[in-house]
């Protein structure tokens, strides 16, 4: 660190801007992190259009006054924290109640459980091998986005998918990904069938031969999904920091997917 401090500036004495990916490599913590850290102030940062720039001075006068709180121990996994089957189960009744797939996954984007309420597409494809692998690439790209609220985003496979983060302590430590549904344009015509279908790795007719087995949902019910997704992630955090025990509770600002269900629907 010392070396690097002494590199900082350039010729006119002006303090270099560092890349969230500097920063990433500086402080050991993840991309969303650095995100979430740069919006609420808590971190020395300014936004060059939709990029984040750290000045270098100031981060490492951060550092020196901070550094006991970025070095502290992270906390287990959430599967370890609420228990394999439960997660699971839980990702399984939020799907049937969504009308959609979720995934619970780490921050890197490998999943924490099966799919719950799968599409026939998804299951097919992903009996062969690298699918899945391309998969969490996506799903890792979406954790380490800056924008913090869900939207629907296309997967390799051509439908939509959107995320929302769960924080255990300071930490963010999973997303939960809803997905599996049609966008406005499908079924995708031969030569697009054929193009996601190179990308994965798979056969056109495989593809071809499960193309209609997505979720579709009407735009209201899509929006819908939108605003109830960040209340599942809430109550997975709630949860987690209550350890998941017979205690944990949700607090009274946060809704579970049931509650927040029939409040959407009112």
């Amino acid at each position: 660190m010392q070396d690097m401090r002494q590199d900082a500036g350039d010729a006119t004495g002006r303090t270099r801007l560092l890349t969230t990916k500097d920063v990433q490599d500086l402080i050991r913590v993840d991309r969303s992190t650095i995100y979430r850290m740069a919006e609420s102030g808590r971190l020395p940062a300014l936004k060059v259009g939709r990029q984040w720039r750290f000045p270098e001075d100031r981060l490492y006068q951060w550092l020196d006054h901070r550094a006991p709180q970025v070095e502290s121990v992270s906390p287990p996994a959430l599967d370890q924290l609420l228990g394999p089957e439960a997660l699971q189960a839980f990702t399984a009744l939020v799907g049937e109640l969504l009308g959609v797939m979720i995934v619970v996954t780490d921050m890197a984007g490998l999943p924490l459980t099966e799919a719950g309420n799968p599409c026939g597409l998804f299951s097919a494809a992903h009996q062969y091998p690298g699918v899945v692998e391309r998969c969490v690439a996506g799903w890792r790209d979406m954790a380490g986005e800056p924008d913090l609220d869900p939207r629907w985003e296309p997967t390799p496979l051509g439908f939509l998918c959107a995320r929302t983060l769960v924080r255990v302590g300071d930490h963010l430590r999973a997303m939960v990904l809803a997905g599996g549904i049609a966008p406005a344009d499908w079924p995708p015509d031969a030569d697009t069938l054929s193009r996601l279908a190179e990308g994965l790795g798979v056969p056109t007719d495989l593809l071809a031969a499960h193309v209609e087995a997505v979720h579709y949902l009407a735009p209201p019910e899509q929006d819908r999904v939108l605003r109830i997704l960040p209340r599942v992630g809430a109550l997975l955090s709630r949860l987690a920091g209550n350890g998941g025990g017979p205690g944990a509770r949700p607090s009274p600002d946060v809704s579970t997917p049931v509650e927040a269900a029939k409040r959407s629907d009112q």
